[in-house]
């Protein structure tokens, strides 16, 4: 999951030339804006078949793609 996305991440929502890796900060860099965020959401609903509680889109679950990664593996755990 983490590499599928990154290059999605890469290819489809990063706003400049960031290098995306496991501990980018996507937010507070600039890197994802608000519209990013939405895109990134559905990402994760489409590659988990589970949606996102709209309360878990918060900058400790989306802010990197470690913590995207913990959080999907967290829900799926539960």
């Amino acid at each position: 999951m983490e590499q599928q996305l990154i290059e999605f991440l890469q290819t489809e929502v990063v706003l400049d030339d960031t290098p995306v890796e496991r501990d980018t900060d996507l937010l507070l860099s600039g890197a994802v804006d608000s519209l990013g965020v939405i895109r990134v959401t559905q990402w994760v609903e489409d590659f988990t078949g589970q949606p996102v509680d709209p309360g878990d889109v918060t900058l400790e679950n989306f802010q990197s793609v470690a913590s995207i990664v913990t959080y999907v593996e967290a829900g799926q755990a539960a």
